[in-house]
Protein backbone atom coordinates (compact mmCIF):
# COMPACT_ATOMS: atom_id res chain seq x y z
CA UNK A 1 0.00 0.00 0.00
CA UNK A 2 1.13 3.72 -0.82
CA UNK A 3 1.34 6.24 2.35
CA UNK A 4 2.11 9.35 1.43
CA UNK A 5 4.01 12.35 3.50
CA UNK A 6 3.73 15.94 3.14
CA UNK A 7 7.47 17.25 2.09
CA UNK A 8 7.31 20.51 3.61
CA UNK A 9 4.90 19.78 6.83
CA UNK A 10 6.60 20.54 9.98
CA UNK A 11 9.06 22.58 8.32
CA UNK A 12 6.45 24.49 7.15
CA UNK A 13 4.75 24.60 10.83
CA UNK A 14 8.47 26.16 12.05
CA UNK A 15 8.60 28.42 9.14
CA UNK A 16 5.72 30.51 10.65
CA UNK A 17 6.46 30.69 14.07
CA UNK A 18 8.09 33.91 14.15
CA UNK A 19 8.73 36.53 11.83
CA UNK A 20 12.14 35.55 11.68
CA UNK A 21 11.67 32.17 9.98
CA UNK A 22 9.15 33.70 7.11
CA UNK A 23 9.75 33.22 3.89
CA UNK A 24 6.80 36.13 2.64
CA UNK A 25 7.87 36.31 -1.04
CA UNK A 26 7.82 33.19 -2.03
CA UNK A 27 4.91 30.46 -2.25
CA UNK A 28 5.86 27.22 -1.65
CA UNK A 29 3.59 24.30 -3.01
CA UNK A 30 2.45 21.57 -1.24
CA UNK A 31 4.65 18.01 -2.37
CA UNK A 32 4.07 14.57 -1.48
CA UNK A 33 6.09 11.88 -1.74
CA UNK A 34 4.91 8.34 -2.30
CA UNK A 35 6.76 6.19 0.12
CA UNK A 36 6.55 3.25 -1.83
CA UNK A 37 8.41 5.26 -4.50
CA UNK A 38 10.68 3.21 -7.84
CA UNK A 39 13.63 3.98 -6.30
CA UNK A 40 13.67 -0.22 -6.58
CA UNK A 41 13.45 0.42 -9.72
CA UNK A 42 17.10 2.64 -10.24
CA UNK A 43 20.12 0.50 -9.44
CA UNK A 44 21.42 3.18 -6.72
CA UNK A 45 19.91 2.43 -3.79
CA UNK A 46 22.33 5.01 -1.58
CA UNK A 47 24.73 8.13 -2.21
CA UNK A 48 27.61 8.86 -0.31
CA UNK A 49 28.40 12.44 -0.16
CA UNK A 50 31.66 13.94 0.55
CA UNK A 51 32.91 16.98 0.89
CA UNK A 52 36.88 18.17 0.58
CA UNK A 53 36.87 21.50 1.88
CA UNK A 54 38.66 23.97 -0.98
CA UNK A 55 39.21 21.40 -3.33
CA UNK A 56 39.02 23.41 -6.65
CA UNK A 57 38.20 21.64 -9.90
CA UNK A 58 42.12 22.15 -11.37
CA UNK A 59 43.12 20.26 -8.10
CA UNK A 60 40.91 17.42 -8.36
CA UNK A 61 42.23 17.25 -12.18
CA UNK A 62 45.67 17.89 -11.01
CA UNK A 63 45.60 15.66 -8.77
CA UNK A 64 44.18 12.54 -10.95
CA UNK A 65 46.16 13.40 -13.87
CA UNK A 66 49.52 13.09 -11.44
CA UNK A 67 48.53 9.84 -9.77
CA UNK A 68 46.61 7.34 -12.28
CA UNK A 69 46.42 4.79 -9.39
CA UNK A 70 44.38 6.93 -6.70
CA UNK A 71 41.26 6.73 -5.82
CA UNK A 72 39.72 9.88 -6.50
CA UNK A 73 40.93 8.38 -10.57
CA UNK A 74 39.60 5.32 -10.23
CA UNK A 75 36.36 7.15 -9.05
CA UNK A 76 36.54 9.40 -11.96
CA UNK A 77 37.33 6.50 -14.07
CA UNK A 78 33.49 5.96 -13.98
CA UNK A 79 32.17 9.30 -13.28
CA UNK A 80 30.94 12.31 -14.75
CA UNK A 81 33.15 15.20 -13.94
CA UNK A 82 31.94 18.90 -13.72
CA UNK A 83 35.03 20.91 -14.85
CA UNK A 84 32.89 24.36 -14.49
CA UNK A 85 31.04 24.23 -10.97
CA UNK A 86 30.53 26.80 -8.72
CA UNK A 87 29.57 26.95 -5.24
CA UNK A 88 27.67 29.21 -3.07
CA UNK A 89 28.07 33.41 -3.36
CA UNK A 90 29.56 33.78 -0.63
CA UNK A 91 31.45 31.02 -0.47
CA UNK A 92 31.77 30.46 3.14
CA UNK A 93 31.28 26.92 4.76
CA UNK A 94 27.61 27.28 6.05
CA UNK A 95 26.04 28.40 2.56
CA UNK A 96 28.71 26.31 0.85
CA UNK A 97 27.18 23.07 3.07
CA UNK A 98 23.60 23.66 2.28
CA UNK A 99 23.81 24.63 -1.34
CA UNK A 100 24.59 20.99 -1.48
CA UNK A 101 21.62 19.67 0.68
CA UNK A 102 19.00 22.17 -0.05
CA UNK A 103 19.01 23.61 -3.23
CA UNK A 104 19.26 26.80 -2.93
CA UNK A 105 21.54 29.59 -2.37
CA UNK A 106 21.58 32.13 0.75
CA UNK A 107 18.40 33.78 -0.87
CA UNK A 108 16.29 30.66 -0.25
CA UNK A 109 18.18 29.09 2.68
CA UNK A 110 18.58 32.83 4.77
CA UNK A 111 22.42 31.47 5.59
CA UNK A 112 25.04 33.49 4.41
CA UNK A 113 27.55 33.01 6.51
CA UNK A 114 28.82 31.28 9.45
CA UNK A 115 29.55 34.45 10.88
CA UNK A 116 26.24 36.84 10.38
CA UNK A 117 23.68 39.40 11.21
CA UNK A 118 19.93 39.17 11.50
CA UNK A 119 18.06 42.60 12.07
CA UNK A 120 15.31 40.57 13.75
CA UNK A 121 17.46 38.54 16.19
CA UNK A 122 18.05 39.18 19.66
CA UNK A 123 21.24 38.84 21.22
CA UNK A 124 22.21 35.79 23.34
CA UNK A 125 22.00 35.94 26.88
CA UNK A 126 25.74 35.89 27.06
CA UNK A 127 26.55 38.93 25.23
CA UNK A 128 24.14 41.09 28.03
CA UNK A 129 23.23 42.95 24.97
CA UNK A 130 19.84 43.03 26.38
CA UNK A 131 16.40 42.90 24.00
CA UNK A 132 16.96 44.88 21.54
CA UNK A 133 16.35 43.36 18.06
CA UNK A 134 19.29 42.87 16.05
CA UNK A 135 22.60 40.87 16.34
CA UNK A 136 25.62 38.86 15.49
CA UNK A 137 24.55 35.14 14.51
CA UNK A 138 27.68 33.35 15.03
CA UNK A 139 27.54 29.59 14.90
CA UNK A 140 31.33 28.18 15.61
CA UNK A 141 32.99 26.45 18.12
CA UNK A 142 32.52 29.61 20.15
CA UNK A 143 28.43 27.83 20.88
CA UNK A 144 29.81 25.01 22.54
CA UNK A 145 29.69 24.23 26.23
CA UNK A 146 33.27 23.29 26.19
CA UNK A 147 35.13 23.85 22.82
CA UNK A 148 37.94 22.12 24.26
CA UNK A 149 36.11 18.76 24.55
CA UNK A 150 35.81 16.55 20.91
CA UNK A 151 31.58 16.53 22.45
CA UNK A 152 31.85 20.31 23.00
CA UNK A 153 31.21 19.44 26.31
CA UNK A 154 28.20 18.14 25.93
CA UNK A 155 26.54 20.37 23.42
CA UNK A 156 25.53 23.87 22.42
CA UNK A 157 25.43 26.36 25.29
CA UNK A 158 22.15 28.16 24.47
CA UNK A 159 23.09 31.21 26.10
CA UNK A 160 25.54 31.95 23.77
CA UNK A 161 22.76 31.45 20.98
CA UNK A 162 21.02 34.52 19.79
CA UNK A 163 17.57 34.41 20.45
CA UNK A 164 13.82 34.40 18.49
CA UNK A 165 12.18 38.03 19.38
CA UNK A 166 8.84 36.49 19.97
CA UNK A 167 9.72 33.47 22.55
CA UNK A 168 13.03 34.46 23.75
CA UNK A 169 14.35 31.26 22.92
CA UNK A 170 17.42 30.48 21.69
CA UNK A 171 17.66 29.73 17.82
CA UNK A 172 19.78 26.89 17.09
CA UNK A 173 21.36 26.49 13.70
CA UNK A 174 18.79 24.04 12.24
CA UNK A 175 16.47 26.83 13.68
CA UNK A 176 17.85 29.24 11.40
CA UNK A 177 17.44 27.64 8.41
CA UNK A 178 14.49 28.86 6.29
CA UNK A 179 14.22 26.04 4.49
CA UNK A 180 14.45 21.88 3.97
CA UNK A 181 17.17 19.81 3.93
CA UNK A 182 17.55 16.23 1.77
CA UNK A 183 18.15 14.32 5.13
CA UNK A 184 14.70 15.82 5.58
CA UNK A 185 12.92 14.36 2.71
CA UNK A 186 14.89 11.03 2.99
CA UNK A 187 14.06 10.58 5.89
CA UNK A 188 10.41 11.28 5.64
CA UNK A 189 10.48 8.36 2.74
CA UNK A 190 11.24 5.59 5.60
CA UNK A 191 15.47 5.51 4.77
CA UNK A 192 18.31 6.32 7.30
CA UNK A 193 20.51 9.70 6.94
CA UNK A 194 23.83 10.56 8.46
CA UNK A 195 26.24 13.42 8.19
CA UNK A 196 29.46 14.36 9.97
CA UNK A 197 30.93 17.48 10.33
CA UNK A 198 33.91 19.99 12.43
CA UNK A 199 31.76 21.76 14.56
CA UNK A 200 28.93 21.13 16.69
CA UNK A 201 27.13 24.36 14.66
CA UNK A 202 26.40 21.68 11.77
CA UNK A 203 23.10 20.78 13.39
CA UNK A 204 22.36 22.90 10.64
CA UNK A 205 22.18 19.89 8.73
CA UNK A 206 18.96 18.42 9.99
CA UNK A 207 16.85 21.08 8.57
CA UNK A 208 14.15 23.22 10.31
CA UNK A 209 12.60 20.18 11.42
CA UNK A 210 15.72 19.85 13.85
CA UNK A 211 15.60 15.60 13.01
CA UNK A 212 16.88 15.54 9.46
CA UNK A 213 19.45 13.55 10.54
CA UNK A 214 19.39 10.06 12.51
CA UNK A 215 23.23 9.69 12.98
CA UNK A 216 24.98 13.02 13.27
CA UNK A 217 28.36 12.95 14.26
CA UNK A 218 30.34 16.34 15.11
CA UNK A 219 33.95 15.83 16.75
CA UNK A 220 34.43 19.18 17.41
CA UNK A 221 38.11 20.19 15.14
CA UNK A 222 38.44 22.89 17.99
CA UNK A 223 39.21 20.29 20.64
CA UNK A 224 42.43 20.09 19.77
CA UNK A 225 44.36 23.42 20.10
CA UNK A 226 45.95 23.40 17.54
CA UNK A 227 43.69 21.34 15.21
CA UNK A 228 43.24 24.41 12.37
CA UNK A 229 47.05 25.13 12.40
CA UNK A 230 48.60 21.67 12.04
CA UNK A 231 47.64 19.92 9.11
CA UNK A 232 48.42 16.23 11.10
CA UNK A 233 46.02 17.57 13.73
CA UNK A 234 43.56 18.55 11.37
CA UNK A 235 43.88 15.23 9.78
CA UNK A 236 43.36 13.04 12.85
CA UNK A 237 39.79 15.03 13.35
CA UNK A 238 38.92 13.62 9.68
CA UNK A 239 40.06 9.86 10.81
CA UNK A 240 37.30 10.25 13.82
CA UNK A 241 34.44 11.40 10.46
CA UNK A 242 36.35 8.30 8.26
CA UNK A 243 36.03 5.93 11.30
CA UNK A 244 32.20 6.84 11.69
CA UNK A 245 31.71 6.12 7.72
CA UNK A 246 32.87 3.21 7.85
CA UNK A 247 30.99 2.02 11.19
CA UNK A 248 28.04 2.83 8.76
CA UNK A 249 29.01 1.29 5.91
CA UNK A 250 29.24 -2.06 8.25
CA UNK A 251 25.57 -1.77 9.49
CA UNK A 252 26.30 0.29 12.96
CA UNK A 253 25.65 3.45 14.30
CA UNK A 254 28.86 6.16 13.95
CA UNK A 255 30.07 4.89 17.22
CA UNK A 256 30.06 1.28 16.17
CA UNK A 257 27.96 -0.04 19.33
CA UNK A 258 24.91 -0.17 17.93
CA UNK A 259 23.36 -2.38 14.68
CA UNK A 260 21.34 0.27 12.38
CA UNK A 261 20.20 0.60 8.61
CA UNK A 262 23.00 1.75 6.08
CA UNK A 263 22.35 5.04 5.79
CA UNK A 264 20.42 5.98 2.13
CA UNK A 265 22.14 9.51 2.41
CA UNK A 266 25.41 10.05 4.58
CA UNK A 267 29.05 11.78 4.29
CA UNK A 268 31.23 13.87 5.38
CA UNK A 269 33.11 16.91 4.93
CA UNK A 270 37.51 16.46 4.71
CA UNK A 271 38.85 19.41 6.49
CA UNK A 272 42.80 19.03 6.05
CA UNK A 273 43.15 20.09 2.09
CA UNK A 274 41.58 23.72 3.55
CA UNK A 275 43.93 23.81 6.15
CA UNK A 276 47.42 23.11 4.12
CA UNK A 277 45.93 25.36 1.64
CA UNK A 278 45.57 28.28 4.59
CA UNK A 279 48.96 27.71 6.78
CA UNK A 280 51.87 29.37 6.04
CA UNK A 281 54.77 27.58 4.77
CA UNK A 282 52.19 25.40 2.31
CA UNK A 283 49.33 26.23 0.08
CA UNK A 284 50.73 26.13 -3.50
CA UNK A 285 53.72 27.05 -4.87
CA UNK A 286 53.26 28.92 -8.22
CA UNK A 287 49.66 29.97 -10.40
CA UNK A 288 49.65 26.82 -11.67
CA UNK A 289 48.38 25.20 -8.70
CA UNK A 290 51.18 23.31 -8.22
CA UNK A 291 50.87 21.82 -4.79
CA UNK A 292 53.53 22.37 -1.73
CA UNK A 293 54.84 19.29 -0.22
CA UNK A 294 51.78 20.06 3.07
CA UNK A 295 48.90 20.06 0.44
CA UNK A 296 50.39 17.51 -1.09
CA UNK A 297 50.47 15.13 2.05
CA UNK A 298 46.77 16.89 3.11
CA UNK A 299 45.44 15.65 -0.71
CA UNK A 300 47.40 12.06 -0.48
CA UNK A 301 46.19 11.22 3.12
CA UNK A 302 42.37 12.37 1.96
CA UNK A 303 43.07 10.17 -1.30
CA UNK A 304 43.77 7.14 0.91
CA UNK A 305 40.49 8.07 3.25
CA UNK A 306 38.41 8.00 0.44
CA UNK A 307 39.40 4.43 -0.16
CA UNK A 308 38.97 3.25 3.35
CA UNK A 309 35.96 4.08 2.36
CA UNK A 310 35.08 2.69 -1.36
CA UNK A 311 36.69 -0.50 -0.14
CA UNK A 312 34.52 -0.76 2.88
CA UNK A 313 31.26 -0.05 0.67
CA UNK A 314 33.51 -3.36 -1.20
CA UNK A 315 33.57 -4.59 1.25
CA UNK A 316 30.25 -5.10 2.14
CA UNK A 317 29.33 -5.75 -1.35
CA UNK A 318 27.45 -1.94 -1.34
CA UNK A 319 29.45 -0.09 -3.62
CA UNK A 320 28.04 -1.14 -7.51
CA UNK A 321 24.65 0.21 -5.45
CA UNK A 322 26.23 3.80 -4.21
CA UNK A 323 26.22 7.02 -6.17
CA UNK A 324 29.28 8.82 -4.60
CA UNK A 325 29.79 12.81 -5.02
CA UNK A 326 33.36 14.17 -4.42
CA UNK A 327 32.82 17.83 -3.93
CA UNK A 328 33.69 20.95 -1.92
CA UNK A 329 31.94 23.71 0.23
CA UNK A 330 33.90 26.40 -1.01
CA UNK A 331 37.36 26.94 -3.10
CA UNK A 332 40.48 28.99 -1.50
CA UNK A 333 41.87 32.08 -2.61
CA UNK A 334 44.57 32.41 -3.86
CA UNK A 335 45.90 29.95 -5.35
CA UNK A 336 49.00 32.13 -7.01
CA UNK A 337 50.88 32.69 -3.88
CA UNK A 338 52.50 35.75 -5.89
CA UNK A 339 48.78 37.61 -5.44
CA UNK A 340 48.75 37.29 -2.24
CA UNK A 341 48.25 41.01 -0.22
CA UNK A 342 47.04 40.86 3.33
CA UNK A 343 45.16 43.40 4.04
CA UNK A 344 43.78 45.10 7.38
CA UNK A 345 40.06 44.77 7.64
CA UNK A 346 39.53 48.30 9.44
CA UNK A 347 40.67 50.29 6.11
CA UNK A 348 37.92 49.41 4.48
CA UNK A 349 35.30 51.24 6.72
CA UNK A 350 37.80 53.78 7.60
CA UNK A 351 35.78 57.34 7.98
CA UNK A 352 33.03 55.47 8.22
CA UNK A 353 31.29 56.35 11.95
CA UNK A 354 31.43 53.13 13.80
CA UNK A 355 28.12 53.69 15.36
CA UNK A 356 26.31 53.12 11.90
CA UNK A 357 28.54 49.38 11.59
CA UNK A 358 26.40 46.86 13.03
CA UNK A 359 28.59 44.05 11.67
CA UNK A 360 31.62 43.42 9.51
CA UNK A 361 32.73 39.53 8.35
CA UNK A 362 35.44 39.69 6.45
CA UNK A 363 38.06 37.09 5.11
CA UNK A 364 38.42 37.51 1.20
CA UNK A 365 34.94 39.69 0.91
CA UNK A 366 33.76 41.89 3.45
CA UNK A 367 29.77 41.52 4.40
CA UNK A 368 29.10 44.77 5.86
CA UNK A 369 25.20 45.23 7.57
CA UNK A 370 24.85 48.97 9.07
CA UNK A 371 22.59 49.97 12.00
CA UNK A 372 20.75 52.45 9.98
CA UNK A 373 19.88 51.40 6.47
CA UNK A 374 19.27 54.87 4.95
CA UNK A 375 22.85 55.76 5.33
CA UNK A 376 23.86 53.08 2.74
CA UNK A 377 24.51 54.95 -0.22
CA UNK A 378 26.31 57.77 1.64
CA UNK A 379 28.21 54.68 3.70
CA UNK A 380 28.85 52.89 -0.07
CA UNK A 381 30.18 56.53 -0.91
CA UNK A 382 32.70 56.42 2.48
CA UNK A 383 34.08 52.99 1.05
CA UNK A 384 34.51 53.91 -1.93
CA UNK A 385 37.33 56.47 -0.89
CA UNK A 386 39.11 53.64 0.62
CA UNK A 387 39.45 51.71 -2.65
CA UNK A 388 43.13 51.94 -2.97
CA UNK A 389 44.27 51.48 0.53
CA UNK A 390 41.37 48.69 1.08
CA UNK A 391 42.73 46.67 -1.86
CA UNK A 392 38.82 47.02 -2.79
CA UNK A 393 38.10 46.21 -6.71
CA UNK A 394 34.12 46.57 -6.38
CA UNK A 395 31.20 47.65 -3.41
CA UNK A 396 27.98 46.86 -4.06
CA UNK A 397 24.72 47.33 -2.62
CA UNK A 398 21.12 47.30 -3.51
CA UNK A 399 20.05 50.75 -3.65
CA UNK A 400 23.42 51.34 -6.64
CA UNK A 401 24.49 48.05 -7.79
CA UNK A 402 20.61 46.69 -8.64
CA UNK A 403 22.15 45.13 -11.95
CA UNK A 404 24.78 43.23 -10.27
CA UNK A 405 23.17 42.81 -6.80
CA UNK A 406 22.54 38.88 -6.80
CA UNK A 407 20.78 38.82 -3.01
CA UNK A 408 17.08 39.37 -1.74
CA UNK A 409 16.36 43.36 -0.75
CA UNK A 410 18.02 43.97 2.19
CA UNK A 411 15.98 46.37 3.85
CA UNK A 412 12.47 43.55 3.97
CA UNK A 413 15.21 40.43 4.33
CA UNK A 414 16.57 41.06 7.73
CA UNK A 415 19.46 38.47 6.73
CA UNK A 416 21.10 39.96 3.99
CA UNK A 417 23.80 42.32 4.17
CA UNK A 418 23.24 45.85 3.54
CA UNK A 419 26.97 46.09 1.53
CA UNK A 420 29.30 43.92 -0.12
CA UNK A 421 32.84 44.47 -0.67
CA UNK A 422 34.79 42.20 -3.44
CA UNK A 423 38.69 42.97 -2.90
CA UNK A 424 41.12 42.99 -5.77
CA UNK A 425 42.70 39.03 -6.85
CA UNK A 426 44.45 37.47 -4.08
CA UNK A 427 43.65 39.60 -1.23
CA UNK A 428 42.95 38.53 2.21
CA UNK A 429 41.09 40.89 5.19
CA UNK A 430 43.73 39.04 8.41
CA UNK A 431 46.64 39.78 10.24
CA UNK A 432 50.05 39.18 8.80
CA UNK A 433 51.48 35.67 9.64
CA UNK A 434 48.28 34.31 10.33
CA UNK A 435 47.36 32.45 7.07
CA UNK A 436 47.91 32.85 3.05
CA UNK A 437 44.67 31.97 1.61
CA UNK A 438 41.00 32.44 2.57
CA UNK A 439 37.66 31.66 1.45
CA UNK A 440 34.23 33.26 1.56
CA UNK A 441 34.68 35.56 -1.51
CA UNK A 442 33.22 35.38 -5.19
CA UNK A 443 36.42 34.56 -7.06
CA UNK A 444 37.14 32.18 -9.53
CA UNK A 445 39.70 30.74 -7.35
CA UNK A 446 36.90 30.79 -4.55
CA UNK A 447 33.93 29.32 -6.19
CA UNK A 448 35.21 26.97 -8.90
CA UNK A 449 35.26 23.67 -6.65
CA UNK A 450 35.58 20.04 -7.72
CA UNK A 451 32.75 18.11 -8.84
CA UNK A 452 32.47 14.39 -9.19
CA UNK A 453 29.63 12.01 -9.62
CA UNK A 454 31.19 8.36 -9.87
CA UNK A 455 28.88 5.49 -9.97
CA UNK A 456 30.31 2.23 -10.94
CA UNK A 457 27.66 1.63 -13.69
CA UNK A 458 28.57 4.80 -15.61
CA UNK A 459 31.46 2.72 -17.31
CA UNK A 460 34.00 5.15 -18.27
CA UNK A 461 35.43 8.46 -17.57
CA UNK A 462 33.65 11.39 -18.66
CA UNK A 463 33.91 15.17 -18.46
CA UNK A 464 31.06 17.82 -18.64
CA UNK A 465 32.32 21.74 -19.39
CA UNK A 466 29.08 22.96 -18.62
CA UNK A 467 28.43 25.79 -16.15
CA UNK A 468 26.72 24.49 -13.23
CA UNK A 469 26.20 25.43 -9.71
CA UNK A 470 26.61 22.97 -6.48
CA UNK A 471 23.28 23.02 -5.36
CA UNK A 472 22.23 21.06 -8.30
CA UNK A 473 23.59 18.02 -6.60
CA UNK A 474 20.36 18.14 -3.99
CA UNK A 475 18.06 17.66 -6.42
CA UNK A 476 19.86 15.22 -8.18
CA UNK A 477 20.29 13.12 -5.02
CA UNK A 478 16.62 12.76 -4.81
CA UNK A 479 15.72 12.15 -8.48
CA UNK A 480 18.62 9.10 -8.44
CA UNK A 481 17.07 7.99 -5.14
CA UNK A 482 13.74 8.28 -7.28
CA UNK A 483 12.00 10.90 -4.98
CA UNK A 484 11.06 13.91 -6.31
CA UNK A 485 13.53 17.02 -6.47
CA UNK A 486 10.38 19.39 -5.68
CA UNK A 487 10.25 18.15 -2.65
CA UNK A 488 12.92 20.49 -1.49
CA UNK A 489 11.37 23.51 -0.89
CA UNK A 490 14.53 25.84 -2.00
CA UNK A 491 14.18 23.70 -5.58
CA UNK A 492 10.93 25.25 -5.56
CA UNK A 493 11.89 28.58 -5.16
CA UNK A 494 15.18 28.73 -7.01
CA UNK A 495 14.00 26.61 -9.92
CA UNK A 496 16.99 24.15 -9.06
CA UNK A 497 17.75 21.78 -12.05
CA UNK A 498 19.08 18.36 -11.48
CA UNK A 499 22.91 18.29 -13.04
CA UNK A 500 23.19 17.34 -16.60
CA UNK A 501 23.90 14.07 -18.03
CA UNK A 502 22.46 12.52 -15.29
CA UNK A 503 19.37 11.92 -16.26
CA UNK A 504 20.50 9.91 -18.95
CA UNK A 505 22.47 7.87 -16.42
CA UNK A 506 19.06 6.99 -14.63
CA UNK A 507 17.43 6.35 -18.11
CA UNK A 508 20.13 3.23 -18.84
CA UNK A 509 20.31 1.49 -15.17
CA UNK A 510 16.55 1.15 -14.90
Amino acid sequence: MKSKITAIGLASSILALSPIFATPSYALKETSINVNSDSQHHAVQRVLLISVDGLHASDLANYVKNHPHSNLAALSNHGITYTNASTSKPSDSFPGLLSLVTGGSPNSTGVFYDDSYDRKLLPPIASKAGDKPGTEVLYDESIDNDFSKLDGGGGMNPDALPRDPVTKKPVYPHNYLRVNTIFEVIKAAGKRTAWADKHLAYDLVNGPSGKGVDDLYTPEIAANGDATTSIASTEANDDLKVAALLNEIDGKDHKGTKSAPVPTIFGMNFQAVSVAQKLPGNGYTDGNGTFSNGLAEALTHTDESIGKITNELKKQHLFDSTLIIITAKHGQSPIDPAKLKITDKSLITEGVPSDLIAQVTADDVALIWLTDQSKIDSVVAAIKKNKEKANIKDVYSFSNSKSQWIFNNPLTDSRVPDIVVQPNEGVIYTKPGKKIAEHGGFSHDDTNVALLVSFAGIGKAQQNTAPVQTMQVAPTILKMLGLDPHALQAVQIEHTQILPGIQEVLEKKK
